[in-house]
């Protein structure tokens, strides 16, 4: 007899459907798994046979094979444990089989028969629904985000045995009925602030805006407590709240990473992730024993992605941010796979412009040698920085002002009719912000005589040829913030000014 179910298992993002058999044949008892399972998923032997006990079933004392197929899919993680005895009950023909095969099972269980709650339940639930499966049964506690995925019938358990009875069973008995919560995940506070907050610093504001609307990375350099980690803070305020389709991967992202509030349905609001300098590479970029986590760069996906104290991460770290500034994604390798993780974020740099901090104005202040400024700026390396469309220059204030600063509603309002804009223009194209346009298109739809400041740079070595097409990119948005159908030279200007930390306005 052999029973049949399906599970999911997941690769990075991508979930995988999984046909799960369960043979029982005439032969010395033994449990065998094969498919390529990692060692968390060869252990289920262990689990299952536990939690069908305690459950009130009984085992099947006969040889027992279980095939997840595709057998070439290299298969990790425990959310097959709940697949893996329904199909073993199924060809023992404790449960109804045609009932158990129709459904997607997804699920850790307990040695009690609790079926315990997972992390990634939304990326694979929408990975089932996506390859034609109607029902899929998770752990209760997963329950809410399950049903966060449109179009398939979801179903909550608390135990094995409550399954098995609705499949039929006659036998099976809870030992309990307490369900086993989602594990406690300190979830970060929400901070309610907004631009209005911000005193003076027009020109950082000003650099800030033009981020937001063309979807720019940012670096702002200055002294302790000019606001530069306060201005970074406020840039999710103005930037618009996430369509559905980044909506549900960013949403699926932080199920996997297990930082997601399940009860408050799909992340609208652009997410804000902030490593400390000290942090491993493996927590900002991503990593893990056995399959790759999502690290920081991929929880800000279609958000803000700020490292304070810029200099001082190792420049391993630094160095692994160029691919997705290029692609939009983090490609982590392991020997049973590679993990693709979406990472298209806006990069928001703050530094000080030494060791000390204190090097501005006259720098008469500041103690460090010519030769430890440069070093300690120059961990930033060029080919980082070169792909930083903005660079300014944040000074202390002098003196409050007595009108109030404007707010981040009045700011977001004029990003948002800056983004439709340049939508609007793009639309026959891949892309919807100026800075995802390719250098190509920008060179053909920029009027050469509009432009000839750029091309000077280039021509001197000023700026490198990808710094000719950031730039293009800043003069544009300019542009659409101004309400002007193309940049003019008043436009590349400032847009080459904005990328020499010299300043805006």
């Amino acid at each position: 007899m052999i029973g049949r179910t399906s599970a999911v298992v997941l690769s990075g993002l991508t979930g995988h459907l999984v046909d799960v058999e369960a043979h029982i044949g005439s032969s010395l008892p033994g449990f065998t798994i094969v498919g390529l399972p990692d060692a968390s998923l060869s252990e289920a032997r262990d689990r299952v046979r536990a939690a069908v006990a305690s459950s009130g079933l009984a085992w099947p004392q006969r040889r027992i094979t279980v095939n997840l197929s595709p057998a070439s899919l290299p298969k990790s993680g425990t959310g097959t444990d709940l697949a893996i005895a329904v199909a073993v009950l199924a060809a023992a023909e404790q449960i109804d089989p045609v009932r158990a095969a129709g459904v997607t099972h997804i699920g850790e269980l307990g040695l009690d028969g609790r079926v315990r709650p997972i992390p990634g339940v939304l990326p694979a639930v929408a990975a089932a629904a996506a390859r034609g499966a109607e029902r899929v049964a998770v752990p209760g506690a997963n329950l809410d985000e399950a049903r966060l995925v449109p179009g398939v019938e979801v179903a909550g358990l608390v135990t094995l045995a409550e399954l098995a009875q609705a499949y039929g069973a006659t036998t099976a008995v809870a030992t309990t009925s307490a369900p086993v919560p989602l594990p406690t995940q300190p979830l970060a506070l929400v901070e309610q602030v907004d631009l209005a907050e911000v005193q003076g610093q027009e020109e950082a504001r000003w650099a800030l805006e033009v981020a937001a609307a063309g979807g720019h990375h940012l670096l702002m350099s200055g002294p302790p407590g000019a606001g530069k980690t306060m201005l970074a803070r406020r840039l999710p305020t103005i930037l618009p709240d996430l369509t559905d389709e980044d909506a549900v991967t960013t949403t699926a992202i932080h199920s996997l990473a297990g930082t997601l509030d399940p009860t408050g349905g799909l992340l609208r609001t652009p997410p804000f992730e902030a490593p400390h300098h000290s942090a491993s590479a493996a927590s900002i970029v991503g990593g893990g024993s056995g399959l790759a986590r999502p690290g920081a760069i991929s929880r800000a996906h279609a958000g803000v992605l700020f490292l304070d104290e810029a200099p001082e991460f190792p420049a391993r770290v630094l160095q692994t941010l160029r691919q997705p500034l290029e692609h939009g994604e983090v490609v982590l390798h392991r020997a049973h796979g590679t993990a693709r993780y979406p990472a298209r974020f806006q990069l928001v740099l703050a530094a000080n412009p030494c060791p000390c901090g204190r090097f501005y104005g006259t720098g008469e202040r500041c103690d460090c040698s010519p030769m430890a400024r440069r070093r300690y700026f120059g961990r930033l390396s060029g080919p980082l920085l070169d792909r930083v469309d903005l660079q300014v220059e944040v000074m202390p204030v002098r003196g409050a002002s007595a009108e109030p600063a404007e707010s981040s509603a009045a700011v977001a309002a004029r990003v948002v009719r800056a983004r439709a804009a340049a939508a609007a223009r793009l639309s026959d194209t891949p892309w919807t912000l100026n800075s995802q346009a390719s250098g190509t298109w920008l060179r053909r739809h920029t009027a050469r005589g509009s432009a000839a400041l750029i091309w000077q740079a280039l021509e001197g070595g000023v700026i490198t040829a990808r710094g000719a097409d950031r730039a293009l990119r800043v003069a544009w948005t300019l542009a659409d913030l101004d309400g002007r159908d193309s940049p003019g030279p008043d436009d590349v200007a400032q847009a080459l000014t904005l990328r020499s930390r010299g300043g805006a306005g």
